[in-house]
């Protein structure tokens, strides 16, 4: 494949974890019987930039439809998270009335929520119409349209700029990220901040996140990546801080290269000096990866059939994207775990893809009082804990897989 930033040739394999539907396409009853279609789940380094990457196997537009499953205010310390943030904003770069907030991914208005009541202009961008309608109801005003650069200047068009441009979990989610990111240098105003949040490609390595992977992370990232581009695109990264958010994030600041009134700040230079000390610019530090998601596909399944002969009960909770790359690329299907509970009603009543594992309210867990309870979104480990821990009543005990196996 061609590296979708400097388009030279990427063929450097990092880990296949072979053929899978996209992770968020759940399934009704109906569908159980209907034919599913399955795509290449492989990623590969360029070698020439080292952005970590897949093909676009499945049409981002298809993936990112009016049926997304995934809705961001079903994680409480995920709201905490974005209260936070917006709080420290409104502080740090002086956000008033007068001020233009945009989202970029803006999904059910998680975030966006927290700035109304201090009465800052904001403004959603969000393609997937389920959601963005959720936003519309808490007075979120919102665009239900893919960003780019055309987008980007119809909005500039129209008198509109953003002094605060957001992006959380969404820099990954483009295939062209170079149209995405020339969209926000003509979006943002000539003073104004742009703030990305993404998953640390350092963590996902050391970590073992293989699970992390899939078809609509079209790009897995570290600060050298998304420096190179958006130092291409005439943008600046002037901050950087280390998240514990999906398992160890980044949050980056950005502004025009040409707005020399912001300094950059020695974090920038520190993260960038780690990432190459661990050898991100160099093919052999991707090496080895798909041999530690192996392990953990072969201990998770040992334990998983060891409980089945000791006719123990195992359930899951939390029906997440990444949970379906770790039941697929394991093979673990409802003969191994019963069902999966979810707060999210969109998927609750639904089947996993692929395992076709069914999706439940948590009453049923409370029902069934499973001796056992796999964690699939291993990053709200400590979340999940706390809000199932009357399972401890019958004795159950939880399964963390990631970043190694765990009993708790």
């Amino acid at each position: 494949m061609k590296c979708r930033f400097c388009n030279q040739d990427a063929n450097n394999e990092f880990i296949d974890l072979v053929n899978s539907p996209a992770s968020n396409s759940y399934l009704t009853a109906t569908q159980l019987n209907e034919p599913e279609t399955y795509y290449p789940l492989k990623v590969y380094v360029c070698p020439h930039c080292f952005l970590v990457q897949v093909d676009e196997y499945k049409s981002f537009d298809t993936i990112f439809d009016n049926n997304y499953a995934y809705f961001s205010s079903y994680s409480s310390s995920w709201l905490q998270h974005s209260k936070s943030y917006v709080e420290n904003a409104i502080q740090r770069f002086s956000l008033n009335q007068q001020s233009q907030v945009v989202e970029i991914a803006s999904n059910d208005g998680y975030l966006l929520q927290y700035f109304l009541p201090h009465q800052v202009p904001v403004l959603g961008i969000e393609p997937t119409r389920n959601t963005a309608e959720v936003a519309i109801l808490k007075g979120i005003p919102c665009i239900t349209e893919f960003f780019g650069v055309a987008l980007a200047e119809e909005l500039v068009s129209k008198g509109r700029k953003a002094d605060l441009l957001i992006g959380n979990n969404v820099l990954a989610h483009v295939p062209n990220i170079l149209d995405f990111v020339g969209g926000i240098k003509i979006l943002l105003n000539e003073s104004g901040v742009v703030t990305m949040e993404y998953p640390s490609l350092i963590e996902l390595v050391e970590n073992n996140q293989f699970d992390t992977i899939y078809h609509e992370h079209f790009s897995y990232l570290s600060l050298y990546s998304a420096k190179a581009i958006f130092n291409h695109c005439g943008l600046e990264i002037f901050d950087v801080e280390q998240l514990p958010t999906h398992g160890g994030s980044l949050r980056m600041y950005a502004k025009h290269i040409e707005n020399t009134s912001i300094k950059t700040e020695a974090s920038v230079a520190r993260q960038l000096d780690k990432e190459l000390k661990k050898g991100i610019n160099q093919i052999a530090y991707y090496e080895g990866f798909q041999q530690r998601a192996l392990k953990i596909k072969v201990d998770l399944l040992e334990l998983l059939i060891k409980l089945k002969k000791e006719n123990k009960s195992v359930v899951a909770y939390g029906a997440a994207a990444k949970g379906n790359t770790l039941m697929n690329y394991c093979g673990i299907k409802s003969d191994l775990i019963e069902f999966v509970v979810d707060a999210n009603p969109a998927k609750q009543n639904k089947f996993m893809p692929a395992s076709h594992i069914p999706i439940f309210n948590e009453d049923r867990l409370k029902n069934r009082r499973p001796d056992y309870v796999l964690i699939l979104p291993w990053n709200l480990k400590e979340e999940i804990v706390a809000q199932l821990h009357y399972i401890g009543d019958w004795g159950g005990k939880f399964i963390v897989p990631i970043p190694d196996l765990e009993i708790i």
